[in-house]
């Protein structure tokens, strides 16, 4: 039988372990600086053979935050754009600018955190607010971990309503007009040792591309992430890099904003797979199907 644990600690963070190895840690209480975007990540990720699979805050870009929930581009109509991605916000017509625009997504407390026989549940309540202090939406995460014999999954669930009070526009650098780079939502960001790597998907692969689900594969390790079939444009868009660094990210608004009306929620949910070693199309494909599903927070 796995065992599973979670540590709660007193640094704002939860350590979560398969064995006796601490898979996860998800930093729910950010101290990083406002131009970074402050929010809730996931760093270090590891395999269950212990390879590290995650980076945060790399001198290139220091708002990549490991695996995060980030939203480049929130708008409403004819007001101010809100960059919860952390960095400068990119703008037509004029590139990116760093603007006093970086908001903060907020730990509001736990609903929930489990540790039993079949895997880990941590329900969360978060808040997202504008750098001016405004309340834009209110989250509900929920996470869960489990093990299978040579890999181990995250289900990230979340749901967020709009308590802005008018509709908000999530969109993304693509919307703005830069060409491949719809990325925002659900962002990984490798390790330097998993740069040069491999991406592997249903289709093409190509950036932009279309598909329930994408690998990255390396040599020390595998992470493949599902896009859920009630999601938002399923099968999604995706993001990914390779050479500049090691990147993915199923990017719902790579080319069309999302609009949530006020008082509406927007949900989202995805499984990340973490495995040791290497991938051909074949093994990602099945660990892929290995993905577990749960109905969305209510």
């Amino acid at each position: 039988m796995t065992k599973y644990a979670l540590d709660d600690r007193s640094d704002g963070s939860l350590v979560v372990s398969i064995g006796e190895v601490p898979v996860l840690t998800y930093v729910y209480r950010s101290g990083v600086a406002q131009l970074e975007s402050p929010r809730p990540y996931f760093h270090p990720l590891t395999t269950l053979g212990g390879e590290t699979v995650t980076q945060a805050r790399p001198a290139d870009h220091v708002w990549h935050h490991g695996l995060s929930w980030a939203l480049p581009n929130v708008a409403a109509p004819g007001g101010a754009t809100h960059n919860f991605w952390g960095g400068p916000t990119f703008v037509r017509g004029d590139g990116y600018v760093q603007l006093p625009n970086n908001g903060t997504v907020t730990h509001r407390g736990f609903t929930a955190l489990f540790a039993g026989d079949d895997g880990v549940e941590i329900e969360e309540m978060l808040q997202w607010t504008a750098q001016d202090g405004a309340l834009l939406f209110t989250e509900k995460r929920r996470l869960t971990v489990r093990a299978s014999d040579d890999s181990w999954s995250l289900l990230f669930e979340t749901v967020m309503r709009n308590a802005s009070g008018e509709t908000l526009s999530i969109g993304s650098p693509g919307t703005e007009g830069r060409e491949n780079a719809g990325y925002g939502g659900l962002f990984w960001r490798g390790p330097q040792s998993m740069e040069g790597g491999e991406v592997l998907a249903e289709g093409d692969g190509g950036m932009g591309s279309r598909g329930a689900w994408m690998a990255y594969s390396a040599e020390a390790a595998t992470v493949v992430m599902t896009d859920r079939a009630q999601n938002p444009r399923h099968p999604t868009p995706w993001f990914a890099r390779s050479d500049e660094y090691a990147g993915l990210c199923p990017a719902p608004f790579f080319t069309e904003p999302l609009d949530a009306p006020a008082g509406a929620k927007v949900r989202f949910g995805y499984t990340v797979v973490i495995a040791d070693g290497p991938s051909e199309l074949g093994r990602a494909s099945a660990l892929a199907a290995t993905a577990h599903t749960e109905k969305d927070p209510s």
